[in-house]
């Protein structure tokens, strides 16, 4: 009987061990890939990254407006740290990075892996750190995004956050081309976290891009815009360039504007906005031509055609006067009416056009659509007033009073008197350079054709002309060229300053837009300063105008016109 209780006991111990050297034969050898992967996931980490930001250039400087460096940052790993070792480390990396003794000790205390102690110090700094060797006290790096003109194009760039998505502007528009494919890299888990190797990680870089900017003229054109404003007490202002065949914009300059590395300490949360296509002004006279080449077009005046200037019209029981009330007596010829920027006038030829047409001819300008320039956030005004068709909106709408628009839209508009009849797309980007360095030239959309005849862009040019020669414009002249051009002085209405008023107040809009050289035009310049302390645009933008034309024309050794004789 104890013999079998014995051969029992022994055969149940033979049999536990077989199950178990069966189980860890399962476990290590036929199951081995299994397990190693499962305990492979519970030790490693797939972190959502992307690949390194494109750059954006100047077309004709080989330094980045926007590029990526990298960004060194100070942390604590307090547990690595020996507790009489503390208050040395403390002390020592005080002096080291410039952060109050105690605000490290108390870091320092803590029972945790990571305190991060400082952002954004210099590689000098970050490479002393590493040779102190100070326990604990670690140095990590990563990239972010550099604008190493500060503050210049800032407007016109925009930024990028904290997550790496662009803000604003050009990066915003063109975040997906400029921040590349998202990648996964493996990390894997340590005594301090999770550590990631970027050495394995698939080539996911963002494309750069090439702007069309000039950074001559843009930079000539901020300095402008800037001495203009402070001078002028200005609360604003902003400069387009473009050349008015292809949409090719060669400067937009915006004032304020702000430092794009230091965006976090901005306060004024509107000089994010791009003015330009984000904000809404009535141009005012500079609107005429527009009325002049609709009613040109339908053969309905020419430029002699005359009126008489009754001083006052009254429209509706609205009473409609001249700049100053000035009242011009004998006839007036339609070129007179642009020369000496008279509103009854204008007026005069939107009734000859019919507000039927009227309307039509401002949709053809494209006032009533986006321009779809490539920068983040543009705009469409409403319009809603003028849209009412009440006969008095008509009126004032023909001397640029109580219809809206955004600078880039009237700067698109004006481009078709200047290349004789086309509708073009405004943009930013020439070229497009991927990871594999192969270029993209990007095509200018199709323009619309026909918007007005060769024939009435080469009439209403000559008016122009006519303008700057003999008219209100004559600070633009510059000799030895024809320049086509018109002042713009408009009220600003209490409703576009965000009170609940009808009406306009004092403050004013004080523009000029003009192209050169008149009837072979290569670039179309728009100067718009929001309330400066002068009295009228001939005295604030068209000087600007005028320094900045010539400085083109100098640049790109434009051949004069005639010669001056003395």
């Amino acid at each position: 009987m104890r013999q079998w209780r014995a051969n029992l006991v022994l055969f149940l111990i033979f049999f536990v061990g077989a199950v178990i050297i069966y189980r860890l034969f399962s476990l290590q050898i036929i199951q081995h890939d299994l397990y190693a992967a499962l305990a492979s996931g519970q030790q490693k980490y797939f972190l959502k990254t992307q690949g390194e930001r494109g750059e954006i250039f100047f077309k004709n400087y080989n330094l980045p407006l926007a590029t990526e460096k990298t960004s060194y940052f100070a942390y604590l790993s307090p547990e690595e740290t020996p507790r009489e070792e503390k208050e040395r480390v403390a002390r020592l990396l005080s002096e080291l990075i410039g952060i109050k003794e105690q605000v490290l000790l108390e870091k320092i205390q803590k029972n945790s892996l990571y305190e991060l102690v400082a952002e954004k110090i210099d590689e000098a700094t970050g490479q002393k750190v590493k040779e102190a060797q100070l326990p604990g006290v670690h140095i990590g790096e990563e990239k972010m995004r550099d604008y190493p003109y500060q503050s210049f194009a800032s407007r016109l760039l925009g930024f990028v956050n904290k997550d790496g998505a662009g803000q604003y502007g050009l990066e915003e528009y063109w975040n997906d081309i400029l921040s590349g494919k998202e990648n996964y890299l493996e990390g894997e888990r340590g005594p301090l976290g999770y550590l990631f190797s970027y050495k394995d990680a698939a080539s996911n870089e963002g494309s750069d891009i090439v702007l069309s900017i000039d950074y001559n003229i843009q930079y000539m054109a901020e300095k402008l815009l800037s001495a203009a404003a402070n001078q002028l007490n200005a609360e604003g202002g902003a400069i387009i360039v473009i050349n008015p065949q292809t949409g090719e914009i060669m400067a937009l300059a915006e004032w304020p504007n702000y430092d794009a590395n230091k965006y976090a300490v901005v306060d004024d949360l509107s000089v994010f906005k791009v003015g330009s296509i984000q904000g809404v002004f009535e141009p005012g006279s500079v609107f005429k031509p527009l009325t002049m080449a609709a009613a040109l077009n339908e053969g309905d005046i020419t430029p002699q055609t005359t009126y008489f200037d009754p001083g006052v019209l009254e429209i509706g029981g609205w009473p409609i006067y001249n700049y100053d009330q000035r009242v011009y007596p004998g006839e007036i010829t339609m070129t007179g009416v642009l020369e000496k920027s008279i509103n009854t006038g204008a007026v005069f030829a939107e009734q000859r056009v019919g507000h039927k047409k009227f309307l039509e001819y401002i949709k053809r300008f494209g006032i009533f659509e986006k321009t779809g320039v490539d920068l983040a956030g543009e705009i469409l005004p409403q319009n809603n007033e003028f849209r009412k068709g009440y006969e008095i909106n008509f009126a004032t709408a023909s001397f640029g009073q109580g219809i809206e628009m955004t600078p880039m839209q009237l700067v698109r508009a004006f481009s078709v008197i200047a290349n004789g009849g086309k509708l073009i797309t405004p943009h930013l980007v020439k070229e497009i350079k991927n990871s594999d360095n192969k270029t993209i030239e990007r095509e200018p959309s199709d323009a619309r054709d026909g918007i007005i005849s060769a024939g009435t862009s080469q009439k209403l040019a000559a008016m122009l002309v006519s303008v700057v020669e003999n008219g209100f414009g004559k600070a633009a002249k510059i000799p030895g060229y024809y320049v086509a051009g018109k002042t713009g002085t408009a009220q600003v209405s209490w409703s576009s300053m965000g009170v609940s008023k009808s009406g306009y107040s004092d403050k004013t809009w004080q523009s000029f837009i003009g192209f050169a050289p008149a009837f072979n035009p290569r670039f179309l310049i728009l100067v718009k300063l929001d309330n400066p302390a002068t009295k009228t645009a001939e005295y604030s933008a068209t000087p600007i105008f005028r320094d900045l034309a010539k400085y083109i024309i100098d640049y790109y050794q434009i051949p004069p016109d005639y010669e001056e004789t003395f």
